[in-house]
């Protein structure tokens, strides 16, 4: 059995996207981060950057004590290893699949991530952050649109690379993007999702979180964040 405690952001469905793809048993424990669950000291013992998603395996390969993993990109990697799916183990295959892993942790999601908090939640809506971060946004779907052109999977085959992107796309509009401006993101796009594990995932995604409307209250707690503020949260 996997624990998964988990918030429906992007960075939350790439894992149910697995667990779902896959079959294993697994439980959700939800993590109302709106609400500042993210910061209850039984939940930074897994996941010291008080962030979702985080996992425990309570049936590690090897067996032994149950295994606590946080990071999204880290999840995938550890439960790809574990069940032997949807990462390559031909080493060209591993790598490019950990290539475009990596590529979506460190830009597709961090830009995205700020297009979003501008664009949409920022109190002040500063012209040029606005503009910096959507027009990045939109090479980096060049970037993936291109990649797209040859190939059906971001790897090849269906991988952990695909699970990891997919749902930063997911919000394209909001993020000022037209997918007809993308043809291969757009035919990748929408294969993924009519695969049934990603309808099973996003239907899980709306019985969990009902209110899909940010708070003000909410935002204070998301987006006023320092070392003492979380320290304080903990006690």
């Amino acid at each position: 059995m996997i624990d998964l405690h988990y918030w429906t952001t992007p960075n939350g469905h790439k894992i149910t996207m697995f667990l779902e793809e896959t079959g294993l048993p697994y439980k959700i424990f939800p993590v109302k981060i709106g609400a500042g669950e993210q910061f209850k000291p039984g939940f930074l013992k897994i996941s010291p950057n008080n962030r979702i998603p985080a996992i425990i395996d309570h049936d590690p390969p090897g067996g032994g004590a149950p295994i606590p993993v946080f990071e999204s990109g880290a999840i995938l990697l550890y439960l790809a290893e574990k069940t032997g799916k949807f990462l390559p183990k031909d080493i060209r295959g591993r790598t490019e699949t950990l290539e475009w892993l990596f590529w979506q942790m460190a830009g597709l999601g961090p830009m995205l991530g700020q297009n979003h908090h501008f664009k949409t939640y920022a109190p002040e809506k500063i012209p040029y952050a606005i503009a910096r971060y959507v027009n990045e946004t939109n090479r980096l779907y060049g970037v993936l649109n291109k990649r797209l052109a040859d190939r059906e999977f971001v790897a090849g085959a269906y991988s952990i690379a695909d699970m990891a992107s997919y749902p930063w796309i997911v919000p394209y509009e909001r993020q000022g993007q037209k997918l007809e401006d993308f043809p291969h993101l757009k035919r990748w796009f929408e294969a993924i999702r009519a695969r049934p594990a990603t309808v099973r995932a996003y239907e899980k995604a709306k019985a969990i979180n009902t209110q899909q409307t940010m708070t003000d209250e909410a935002k204070k707690v998301l987006f006023g964040q320092t070392a003492a503020s979380i320290a304080a949260a903990a006690r």
